[in-house]
């Protein structure tokens, strides 16, 4: 007589989504500038640099009639000109005005914030530590503000090997979009160094940032693979893939979208986590749903850490023109 063993029932295959994800208010901002200024000048209209950092939205801007350019000298003479959302150095704006071109300034307000605490640490003739990554164009822009005054370090190993003029006259910033842990251990070791250091009245990392990470770190310890939607030139989401492994996550990636997924990641996994980058439109991360959906991913459970109801208005000259032509500004 055959003896039939209990066969026990696999694991249901799940989806934990992080919320807050996907854009956040500057990239909002931004990216409606483009669209607005295509609507009132009509196309061409020319982005210096990449307006956000996601390949699918500049992709889309460029169907819509954007032009995305490296430096201000290949946009035409007169011609508008926009300038992304990470900032830019006063040179660029002297340069823009010299080839009297129209120009937009979509830089984060956030990122303006910072720039502002440039300006104000270098009237003080202070030192200025900017904690960030040598080349990203945000750290360009802020640099650009008070160059005399700027030492970059990324990292507590560049932090202990600074050297400064006075170091009781030290202040530092730091690019908005870095993880918030690793940029605190980096502050606590200038502040080793430098116990008069000062710093912005308030933190430079911005709140999607932030909100983004404490969001990963909620499901990474239950996600045997955890996957961040984002391009990678996307600090912010390079961050993120960096956060969930710390958080414990199995194993984390950064996908642009879901043809990018390796179907050998899903060997053994019961659990994914889900999120994506401040750059990121929500359709892409709808995508990898669809495409977990299909191999039997089929419970999504999205968990929420924060909410979000931050809005930036349009910068104001667009907003200007915009009423003039009768056009709605959102």
């Amino acid at each position: 007589m055959e003896v039939m063993t209990p066969t026990s029932t696999p694991p249901a295959k799940r989806v934990l989504v992080a919320k807050p994800r996907g854009y956040c208010a500057g990239v909002d901002r931004a990216v409606l500038t483009v669209e607005k200024a295509l609507e009132v000048y009509g196309p061409p209209v020319y982005v210096r640099k990449q307006i956000v950092h996601n390949a699918h939205v500049v992709r889309t801007l460029e169907e819509q009639g954007a032009v995305f350019v490296e430096e201000t000298e290949e946009v035409p003479e007169g011609a508008t000109v926009v300038f992304s959302a990470h900032g830019v150095a006063p040179t660029v704006h002297a340069e823009a005005k010299a080839r009297q071109l129209k120009t937009i300034d979509a830089t984060c307000p956030l990122v303006t914030k910072v720039h502002l605490e440039a300006k104000r640490f270098a009237a003080e003739d202070l030192d200025i530590v900017l904690i960030g990554h040598e080349g990203h164009e945000e750290v360009v822009g802020t640099t650009g503000q008070a160059p005399e005054h700027m030492h970059l370090v990324d990292g507590v190993e560049e932090a202990a090997t600074i050297e400064v003029r006075d170091p009781s006259k030290v202040a530092y910033l730091s690019q908005t979009t870095l993880s918030v842990d690793e940029t605190n251990v980096t502050v606590e070791a200038l502040r080793a160094r430098f116990p008069l250091l000062q710093g912005p009245p308030s933190a430079d990392i911005c709140y999607a940032t932030q909100n983004r990470q404490v969001a990963v770190k909620e499901i990474a310890a239950e996600s045997d693979l955890l996957l961040v939607v984002g391009s990678r030139n996307s600090s912010n989401s390079v961050r993120l893939v960096e956060v969930a492994l710390d958080a414990g996550a199995g194993a984390a990636y950064l996908v642009d979208d879901a043809s990018e997924i390796d179907e050998a990641w899903l060997e053994g996994t019961t659990t994914v986590g889900l999120t994506s980058g401040a750059s990121v439109p929500e359709s892409l991360v709808q995508g990898v749903m669809a495409w977990l959906g299909e191999r039997g991913y089929a419970d999504v459970q999205e968990v929420e850490s924060a909410q979000e109801h931050l809005l930036f208005a349009l910068p104001p000259n667009l907003r200007r023109d915009l009423r003039a032509a009768g056009v709605a500004d959102s």
